[in-house]
């Protein structure tokens, strides 16, 4: 038993990134901490022993120590976990912009699996599934108990196979949801042209994220040329990705000024990031809209945006991921995602747990067209004529019979999803069905701010 002990404890001291160092209390030392540190690791070692030699089943040494590891990680905080094999190449999939699932980001919250945003066109999007939503079961399995890495497993799987969900919503009775597991291809960047604005939403922060930002740039102003009056960046939904695409977006809209910092346990480990001189919206205004799915690096930039004044903030407040979460591989081409830092906007706003606030808080709503009175002094008996009416001639009023008002006629509810903010992705799956496209009333909210904020910043010019 002793030899199995030494070797338990060897695995252990592994993976350790530094020894444990604690200032000394009353008359203890740090010897007697590294001491009882040894100890520790010494009733890990005993415990492994037993479980691997009176189990009921027979259990893998390998999958024991992973769990362990795992464990250790999880319970520092949400974002730190052990990935093996599989999972790190999986991770590493994704951040080039495809991978298999069901598309949806997900966290872990009081023991089961908070959604925290869909990702567009994808089984979970196309679903439904909205951010806040909790996952209670997988096919009638609780998740209770579950890691979330094991959690994201089971949600994986063959393209084709099928998967229910149970969802708690709210204040609603938990309902199933069935989805069937595809390829998810993230195209990070689309635009659309909406009049005389251009709207690009960022899905996520990929490796193909801050070119396909400025290919979307591009192509709006040589369709738009000098029409162009301003950009909505849409960043709802967006669950975040790569630090360095997340500063590259920002630097696209900032000449000057820092982006971002981050914050370690070790003071030389922190660093900043400042933006260069080079505007792709030449000055035009923007409007960005965020809300509870924007997380992590969407926070990044929306903040760096508001800090320097480059854009006003439109939506919900955001998720509040301000963590920096390093990758360090390990033997045995597995790796540990261990949170290292905090993420800090420009005037020092730590993001965690508080998120960004928008500038203009529009919740997501339902639009009901109501009639009401419309008389106008034209349609007084005997108003006086224009004398300035260019099409010649006096205008007429239009007489109305009496002064009863006319009754409102009933009011219509635009198509849509309340509370699901339609992105262009939803625009094109109705399209493609012939259905009318959702309406997203924050985004019309934004597209009226925008043209608004030009119309006075010309008048100022002028």
């Amino acid at each position: 038993m002793r030899k199995f002990r030494y070797v338990a404890l060897a695995l252990s001291v592994a993976f350790l990134s530094a020894p444990t160092a604690a200032l000394a209390q009353g008359n203890r030392t740090p010897a007697d901490d590294r001491l009882d540190t040894y100890r520790q690791l010494d009733l890990f070692g005993e415990v492994f022993e037993r479980i691997r030699s009176e189990y009921v089943e027979e259990v893998n040494d390998k999958d024991l120590i992973e769990a362990a590891i795992n464990g250790m990680l999880t319970s520092l905080d949400p974002h730190s976990s052990y990935l093996n094999e599989d999972s790190f190449s999986d991770m590493q999939v994704q951040t080039r912009g495809a991978f298999g699932g069901l598309g949806i980001e997900v966290t872990m919250e009081n023991g089961v699996v908070k959604v925290v945003s869909p990702i567009d066109d994808t089984p979970a999007y196309r679903a439904g599934l909205q951010a806040g939503d909790y996952i209670t079961h997988l096919n009638g399995e609780p998740v209770t108990g579950m890691a979330l890495n094991d959690a994201v497993d089971r949600m994986r799987g063959p393209v084709g196979s099928e998967i229910t969900l149970t969802i708690v919503r709210g204040q609603e009775e938990p309902f199933d949801v069935t989805l069937t597991r595809d390829i998810v291809r993230v195209q990070s960047v689309r635009h659309e042209i909406r009049e005389d604005v251009g709207y690009v939403r960022i899905t996520s922060f990929t490796e193909q994220t801050a070119s396909g930002l400025e290919d979307a740039i591009n192509a709006i102003k040589s369709q738009l040329g000098g029409d162009l009056k301003g950009y909505v960046l849409d960043l709802r939904n967006n669950p975040g990705g790569l630090l360095d695409q997340a500063v590259a977006v920002a630097d696209a809209f900032l000449e000057h000024g820092e982006i971002v910092s981050t914050r370690s346990r070790h003071e030389e480990q922190s660093q900043r990031w400042n933006a260069e001189a080079g505007d792709l919206a030449e000055g035009l205004p923007i409007v960005v809209l965020i809300n509870g799915g924007s997380a992590s690096a969407s926070e990044i930039v929306a903040g760096a945006l508001q800090d320097h004044r480059r854009a006003v903030l439109l939506g919900t407040p955001t998720f509040g991921k301000g963590s920096v979460q390093t990758i360090v591989p390990l033997p045995g081409n597995g790796a540990m995602r261990l949170t290292t830092a905090r993420y800090y906007t420009p005037s020092g706003r730590s993001i965690q747990a508080l998120g960004i606030s928008p500038d203009i808080e529009v919740q997501p709503a339902r639009i009901e067209e109501i009639s009401v009175n419309a008389r106008r002094e034209a349609d007084l008996r005997g108003a006086l004529s224009n004398d300035q009416n260019r099409d010649g001639g006096p205008t007429e009023a239009t007489p109305v019979p009496g002064d009863t008002p006319v009754p409102p006629e009933t009011g219509v509810e635009e198509p849509g999803m309340p509370g699901q903010p339609a992105g262009p992705g939803a625009g094109e799956n109705a399209a493609a069905a012939g259905e009318v496209p959702p309406f997203d009333y924050q985004l019309e909210r934004a597209l009226d701010l925008l043209r608004g904020v030009y119309l006075f910043s010309q008048r100022a010019v002028n």
